[in-house]
């Protein structure tokens, strides 16, 4: 049987509403993947009693708990305090830790101002973490049964804590049995049509299936026993692959990660040797954006007016036949640069209908490539930042779906 696990959340602002707590769903996914059966969240504001009063409550009801928040310097930062009266603990000064919150002022010419002292005391017997991302450190400490994990509630600074310390401790001090996490990525298609395509394939009891809507992709989860036979977990998750057809662009889990889908796109690009130039209208830049840094991107050109785009390019435009426009602009590109592949996006609608949420803007995305020239059409509707993250990754999605299957 798998250790229990709680995720406890201090601060006024979580519970408020002020802050969204992404700590606490982000944990949950890293604690499930190591093995760990989460019991519940938690979230407490900046009431000592209430704090002391949940510690103690969780010390006798589960294996481990992480805790994040109310570790900084301010009178509302109450977390080593409360550890300290809830379990009779004197709170120690730890020199190791002031010499840490001192260096992080001074590489940064400032003074250490005398509030950040309580950040180096702890609870007597904790085990500091060392924080390098800020001025928190955390700490473990055993009480009863629950081995907990205090954590600063900056996202960025609990990750690298757990990522570095808290996740390795953890995986050393329980005996784990990891279930196998298999996420199926997919673009173009939505919840319900996925659940309505899988309607025909039977899933195990013993997995467990979920699904996560995001703005850049669709994600089918499929959580397996650890002991679940490697041979039965891939005909399982090939033929939901093949329910959702071309939709899909990667498959985490299964020996490798790709992450989303400029990273496919990557793996891809690479593996191939490819040059892309991209233009675009309705992204406003997003997509150049989404691939900052590969190094396979060469030329990238946004237009905010057709017009306009065919007069730089010396291209005659037809607003009433956009994928001929497309593909002339493509051309033009090509002329002037050495690359593999040209992405075109052009877009039909004028400036208030990209602003309008109830009108849809029509994505014309065309590809030049040595093959031929390769075009899709999507309908888009939605606030204008929705408009713009679509409209660069379905564009994106023509150059992926031709990688991956040489044909559309």
């Amino acid at each position: 049987m798998n250790p229990s696990l709680e995720i406890f959340s201090q601060g006024e602002e979580v519970i408020t509403g002020q802050t969204v707590d992404t700590n606490a769903a982000w944990l949950s996914e890293q604690v499930v993947t190591l093995g760990f059966t989460v019991t519940r969240h938690t979230a407490v504001g900046d009431k000592l009693d209430d704090l002391i009063t949940l510690l103690r409550e969780i010390s006798t009801r589960t294996d481990c708990c992480i805790c994040t928040g109310g570790l900084g310097p301010t009178s509302d930062d109450l977390t080593a305090e409360a550890v300290a009266k809830a379990f009779n603990l004197p709170l120690e000064f730890d020199p190791v830790a002031y010499e840490q919150i001192k260096r992080f002022f001074t590489i940064r010419n400032r003074d250490m101002p005398a509030a950040n002292l309580k950040q180096a005391m702890f609870p007597k017997g904790a085990q500091r973490i060392d924080n390098r991302w800020g001025t928190a450190p955390g700490f473990f400490l055993q009480i009863g049964r629950c081995w907990f994990a205090f954590a600063p509630g900056v996202p960025t600074e609990m990750r690298h804590l757990f990522e570095e310390s808290i996740g390795p401790t953890l995986a050393s001090l329980f005996i784990l049995q990891p279930p196998t996490l298999v996420t199926i990525k997919t673009l173009g298609i939505g919840e319900s049509d996925i659940q309505q395509r899988l309607t025909a394939i039977e899933i195990p009891p013993p997995v467990q299936l979920g699904f996560r809507a995001s703005p850049d992709d669709v994600q089918t989860k499929l959580l397996f026993p650890s002991d679940y036979p490697e041979t039965e977990i891939s005909t399982l998750v090939t033929n939901i692959s093949a329910k959702l057809g071309d939709n899909v662009f990667a498959i985490d889990g299964l020996g490798s990660v790709s992450g989303d889908l400029v990273g496919t796109i990557d793996q891809l690009m690479m593996a191939g040797g490819y040059s892309l130039a991209v233009v675009e209208t309705a992204s406003h830049g997003l997509l150049a954006a989404k691939c900052v840094g590969m190094d396979w991107l060469l030329e990238t050109c946004y237009q905010k007016f057709l017009e306009q785009l065919g007069q730089k390019l010396a291209v005659t435009v037809n607003k009433n036949d956009l994928f001929t426009t497309a593909k002339l602009v493509g051309q033009a590109i090509q002329k002037s640069n050495a690359v593999d592949f040209v992405l075109v996006q052009l877009y039909a609608g004028d400036n208030k209908i990209f602003h309008d949420k109830d009108q849809a803007i029509v994505l014309y995305n065309g590809l030049l490539t040595k093959d031929g020239f390769f075009q899709n059409t999507h309908s888009v509707v939605g606030p204008i930042n929705r408009k713009q993250n679509q409209a660069a990754l379905l564009a994106l999605d023509l150059l992926r779906r031709y990688l991956q299957h040489k044909e559309l």
